[in-house]
């Protein structure tokens, strides 16, 4: 690989790496990271290891959680002449990690942000799951106390998409068994170690899932995906009366049937001709 050498442009560079195999680093982000004044990195140790594969070593800082708040204004201050390059441990940065107050805070004092995008464990998770991927939501970790996952798994419930979560091996079992018990029969699938030797995804009903982790947690990096909510069961007909009595007080007829026709999909025309009667009974 033919790295260049003269200086990058000052302003931050998001640079995307390998989730697992080196090999998926791309020439790009090689290059930046090369060329980079700075890199500010999650885990310095981690980001070495990479560096090395790609033969370079340029200046490393920390930047995490527990440091952001005092580094974010050095590093603002660098891209003012340098140019400072951001990475996580593995994959996109500001996916499920700390980032975004530094790209708002470079592009508040006006210096350039630059993506350099590559492999995300979420979407590589999408691509292997087998399940819709026209509308997904990405949620991160869920809580890990019992009413606060249970209550934020009822409000994701709601979502008509697919759903794409972060965990690890010791909290697989609780996690699935929680999903199952919230989300019902739906289909999902546990991916792990994704690009690497042991990369594995199963796929199953949340209930099935989690019965085969119960007592078995597994190792490596885990995205869970659960595919959405089937089609809600067609309303009765004492249900859309009883909606449609509640929007004519608020309502005039053709606007509340059009309500009742959007809520529940039903056709218009004939929730018309039932709100006209309704008013007249």
């Amino acid at each position: 690989m033919t790295l260049l050498v003269e200086n990058l442009s000052p302003g931050l560079y998001i640079v995307a790496t390998p989730i697992g195999n080196l090999g998926d680093l791309s020439p790009r982000a090689a290059d930046i990271l090369s060329r980079a004044a700075v890199v500010a990195a999650e885990d310095t140790r981690v980001t070495a290891v990479l560096l090395r594969h790609i033969g370079t070593k340029p200046p490393m800082v920390p930047y995490h959680d527990h440091n952001a708040d005092q580094m974010r204004p050095q590093l603002i201050a660098r891209m003012a002449s340098e140019a400072v390059a951001l990475v996580s441990d593995a994959g996109t940065p500001l996916i499920s990690d700390p980032g975004y107050k530094l790209v708002r805070d470079a592009r508040a004092a006006g210096h350039a942000v630059v993506t350099i995008p590559g492999p995300c464990a979420a979407i590589a998770a999408l691509t292997l799951a087998g399940l819709p991927t026209d509308r997904f939501l990405f949620a991160g970790f869920l809580p890990s106390k019992a009413k606060a996952r249970s209550e934020t798994i009822a409000e994701l419930g709601a979502i008509r998409a697919t759903l794409v979560l972060y965990e690890s091996g010791p909290r697989l079992a609780a996690t699935l068994a929680a999903l199952a018990e919230g989300l019902g029969d739906r289909d999902a699938a546990v991916t792990r170690e994704i690009t690497k030797r042991y990369e594995e995804a199963v796929t199953g009903t949340l209930p099935v899932l989690a019965a085969r982790y119960a007592d078995a947690p597994p190792k490596g990096e885990i995205v869970i995906v659960v595919g959405p909510p089937g089609a809600p069961p067609p309303a009765s007909s004492e249900d859309a009366d009883a909606a449609l009595v509640e929007a004519l007080t608020r309502l005039p007829v053709a606007k509340a049937a059009g309500e009742v026709a959007k809520k529940f999909g039903l056709d218009r025309k004939e929730l018309y001709a039932r709100a006209l009667a309704l008013k007249d009974a």
